[in-house]
């Protein structure tokens, strides 16, 4: 696979009070023949996330055709998982309604923030959304104690499949404490309720590495395709031969996955992902293949994109 950057899409700053920086995490949704819906994170000024979107024209994603003026999810009630933040993960369309994964987020004391994974529905086209229940629909378990959050969801057959972010422990690096987190599975009946059996999708290439976050799992044939980021436990905020690159895997049935990362996908020398390249998502139109992702700053500068060729 070859793919060719296309540069910086959309770059928030100081638009709205709620959107003051970042777009991160992107996630592409089809509304109609011409037009891509990029939701994302984007922070006010006390670093709280609200979710938003964009429009973009299909054939040239480059040229933004509207910028939403509100949150289409804001943030959760005082004291809820998601009082912090809600970030969006995933979209699955189900009938006329379209259902939003998310990841809410907590500000924490012993260590910066707790994730957990909420579900919200749109009835207008996913022009807003309404959260389904007050609380999670994952959370930390006994078996997975620490927080679970980012997750691409697909249905088959009736089955409801999630690959998701597993958080397994805290390190102290440089005296202060860094998460280390890998991809894991879940099943569901109903979308909502989800069997966790500890089964690891993506893991750890070394004790070095620190982070792999945010699948997108597409389906070509008899193949599972999932693209990824992954990054160093040690100063990949500041160091970046240790921050965020994009992985690629292979799977003949979405549980047992080769690991690839050879994607001839890199940061640039200079500019907006030149430090790094984050938060994949992938989505195909016609011969065309779109990768949209984040660049430096884990989406302060923006939303860019790549083609494969």
């Amino acid at each position: 696979m070859a793919w060719q950057k296309q540069g910086v899409i959309f770059v928030p700053d100081r638009n709205h009070d709620w959107m003051m920086s970042h777009a991160q995490v992107p996630l592409a949704d089809r509304i109609s023949g011409d037009t891509l819906r990029i939701y994302f994170g984007t922070r006010d000024a006390g670093n709280r996330t609200v979710t938003s979107f964009i429009e973009v024209n299909s054939k040239n994603p480059s040229r933004v055709t509207y910028v939403h003026d509100r949150p289409a999810l804001g943030l959760g009630e005082l004291g809820c998982f998601d009082d912090c933040g809600a970030m969006p993960s995933w979209i699955v369309d189900r009938g006329a309604a379209k259902y939003l994964y998310y990841t809410g987020w907590n500000t924490s004391t012993t260590v910066p923030y707790r994730n957990s994974i909420g579900l919200a529905i749109s009835e207008d086209g996913g022009r807003s959304f309404q959260r389904a229940f007050p609380g999670p629909i994952m959370d930390r378990t006994r078996e997975e104690p620490h927080f679970c959050a980012v997750p691409c969801v697909m249905i088959e057959g009736g089955r409801w499949r999630m690959w998701y972010l597993s958080c397994v422990g805290w390190k102290i690096v440089h005296g202060k404490p860094e998460p280390r987190y890998h991809i894991k599975y879940a099943e569901s009946s109903d979308g909502i309720s989800w069997d966790r059996r500890g089964l690891v999708c993506i893991d750890f290439n070394s004790e070095s590495e620190g982070g792999i976050v945010r699948p997108a799992v597409l389906k070509d044939k008899s193949l599972y395709r999932m693209w990824y980021s992954y990054r160093g436990l040690e100063d990949y905020r500041t160091n970046k031969q240790n921050s965020y690159r994009i992985g690629y895997a292979e799977s003949a049935d979405g549980l047992q996955w080769n690991r690839k990362d050879e994607l001839g996908l890199d940061v640039s020398e200079t500019g907006w992902d030149s430090e790094m390249i984050a938060y994949p998502f992938v989505s195909s139109h016609g011969e065309v293949e779109y990768l949209f992702y984040n660049g430096n700053g884990f989406g302060r500068s923006g939303i860019g994109y790549a083609t494969l060729t």
